[in-house]
């Protein structure tokens, strides 16, 4: 007797008359609403263009509804009419006309509705409630998962973020900006502009000439650093973040999808301390040399650098840890190296070119995101090689995908004439431990070439002697970069070095 009135209480009714089950919960739903937006559609043909971006067919809760806005949305793509009749034929060409009940269900449909007004707010009701069902299924996997021993932790979290990820993007669709909201915000990104009197608008690079030609790179931007083998794709990458992160206190994530986490960092201490990164490994250093090993580690413990050497990560998995890098660390630049070496995820089917068009998508997708610069490097064919002359990169040098080059907004290659034994110019100059960074796309600003010094002992790039704060505008720019930034300045600390060398007035670089 004591079961059966634990079993009724389970049962018992609320005030409102409800059921307070614990389980058999109806799911958030509005098929009043869907009822009537179906019938506004077919009752007036100019409805559909007020909701096409709001409503998908799964948005509807009910099977038949599903159907019944399929064939609607597909009579809208081909550009015939929209009404009971041609929805009615729409569905007997798809099959699904029995399904939602026949014919007479349409009319039932449109004698429930009297016009189309307030289908936008209708249709906003039903978006929704479909958001809310999706999280509960998201949720309700997340949960089922997690009881499971065999379910990895963080896997299971990448793929919660993903999902949730997914609803936002899939539902939250931007409404167009009418020009009076978008003159102000281009008065007001100018206004902060001219008051930067460097003109370094974006995150510096580090490289004088190369922040002249771009201003920084730009929030929003794709940017592909293109070579071949043996170049310095990583090296450049690594000196860009280790001046934006440093010199500029700029947040960077560094992706390495070919070289470990710690083969980066012996590679920044090499770089910082230009001890050559073959002694580093094998330990051989002098005194003096652990002394300024220890001052650098020191140094570069407190650099805003992130670094995830996560192999072959999708772009999806990434997405989702720059999300989270920019909401715990604001990062303000994202580095991928290479683009060829991630994967499109599990649900991709195609082949390898179509697979890189979605990375590249995906990739200046995230850049306008979070706003921030997403520097990706790739690699080049063999046509580099087999091609006479100096063998200077061209864009249709690009390996696996012309995407790379439609959705970049800056497409840069790194050259080394000495690499290929091209040790003078035409007018008989060395390129010795040159480097050319040659801007063969730039969607927003010119095209140009600039040359750095590349020491290979440290895997290093750096401004050129000639070139590097020679001249008073080189050092006015950094100068103003530095001060926007709030750091010191350079002409601080060179007179700060003529000052402490005795009347000497040679400035030790």
């Amino acid at each position: 007797m004591e079961e059966k009135k634990n079993y009724t209480k389970k049962f018992t009714k609320n005030k409102d008359g409800g059921s307070d089950m614990y389980s058999g919960k109806v799911p958030p739903q509005a098929t009043n609403l869907e009822e009537a937006i179906l019938g506004a559609l077919m009752l007036d043909k100019d409805a559909v263009a007020l909701i096409i971006d709001i409503l998908r067919p799964d948005s509807f809760y009910k099977d038949a509804h599903k159907h019944v806005y399929k064939a609607i949305c597909s009579l809208f793509e081909k550009s015939h009419p929209i009404d009971l009749l041609t929805v009615t034929e729409e569905l007997k060409t798809m099959g699904k006309l029995e399904l939602i009940g026949g014919p007479y269900q349409l009319v039932e449909l449109t004698n429930r509705v009297a016009s189309s007004a307030n289908i936008e707010f209708h249709a906003r009701i039903i978006s929704q409630k479909f958001i809310q069902r999706e999280l509960i299924r998201t949720s309700t996997e997340t949960i089922r998962a997690a009881f499971e021993d065999t379910t990895d932790v963080f896997d299971l979290l990448d793929k919660a973020e993903q999902n949730l990820f997914d609803i936002t993007d899939k539902n939250m669709s931007r409404g167009s900006l009418g020009m009076s909201t978008l003159m102000n915000m281009a008065v007001k990104q100018l206004e902060e502009v001219s008051g930067k009197e460097g003109g370094l608008t974006g995150v510096p690079t580090g490289f004088v000439n190369l922040d002249k030609l771009t201003s920084g790179w730009q929030p929003s931007d794709l940017i592909i650093i293109a070579a071949r083998p043996g170049m310095g794709k990583t090296a450049f990458t690594m000196a860009v973040a280790r001046n934006a992160s440093i010199e500029f206190g700029k947040g960077v994530a560094f992706f390495s999808l070919e070289m470990s986490a710690l083969q980066l960092v012996n590679r920044l201490i090499s770089m910082e301390t230009e001890i050559p990164s073959e002694r580093l490994r094998k330990g051989q250093l002098e005194e003096y040399e652990w002394q300024q090993l220890h001052a650098s580690v020191d140094k570069l413990s407190e650099v805003p650098l992130y670094i995830d050497d996560t192999p072959g990560i999708s772009i999806f998995e990434l997405r989702a840890k720059c999300r989270r890098l920019k909401m715990q660390h604001d990062i303000q630049m994202v580095v991928v190296d290479y683009l060829q070496l991630m994967t499109g995820g599990a649900d991709n089917k195609g082949n390898r070119e179509q697979e890189i068009s979605m990375i590249s998508r995906g990739l200046k997708g995230l850049a306008k995101e979070l706003s921030v610069p997403v520097i990706a490097l790739s690699q080049l064919s063999r046509a580099v090689e087999t091609r006479g002359g100096s063998k200077r990169p061209q864009l249709s040098d690009l390996r696996e995908s012309g995407a790379i080059e439609q959705d970049a907004d800056i497409v840069s290659f790194i050259y080394r004439p000495e690499y290929y034994e091209i040790l003078e110019d035409d007018d008989g100059n060395s390129l010795k431990g040159i480097g050319e960074i040659i801007v063969a796309k730039h969607r927003n600003g010119a095209l140009d070439s600039v040359k750095l010094k590349w020491d290979g002992q440290f895997a290093k790039f750096s401004n050129l002697d000639d070139d590097a704060f020679t001249g008073m505008d080189d050092v006015s720019f950094f100068d103003q970069a530095n001060s926007q930034l709030g750091g010191e300045t350079f002409s601080s600390k060179m007179n700060a070095e003529k000052n402490s060398s005795n009347g000497n007035d040679e400035v030790p670089f």
